[in-house]
């Protein structure tokens, strides 16, 4: 029986070391992306707080723009997320990985 429950911790390390809950993400209703409210949320989904699943209908998410904030952490960390710096993180990955 067991098995079959998940078992999810109660919070994980946020992408400032801070903890975080359930409680203490982003609202549902949130609109406006910043780069903090973005890496909670990944950091969220990787210390098995939410399920990718759970964390794409509760935010709104198509899987891709979920999966694209998850490349650009494991590329660049938080720089990466930001919009206005996609594309200079994008080229410097593809530059590290002829290498």
């Amino acid at each position: 029986m067991i098995e079959n429950q998940k078992i999810r911790p109660a919070q994980v390390i946020g992408p400032l070391g801070e903890p975080l809950t359930l409680d203490s993400l982003p609202p549902p209703s949130t609109t406006r992306w910043v780069v903090r409210r973005k890496a909670e949320v990944v950091s969220a989904v990787n210390g098995g707080l939410l399920s990718v699943d759970e964390a794409c209908e509760r935010y709104s998410l198509s899987l891709e723009e979920f999966a694209s904030w998850q490349r650009a952490v494991d590329r660049s960390g938080m720089p990466g997320l930001r919009v206005t710096r996609i594309q200079h993180y994008r080229s410097l990955y593809e530059r590290q990985q002829k290498y």
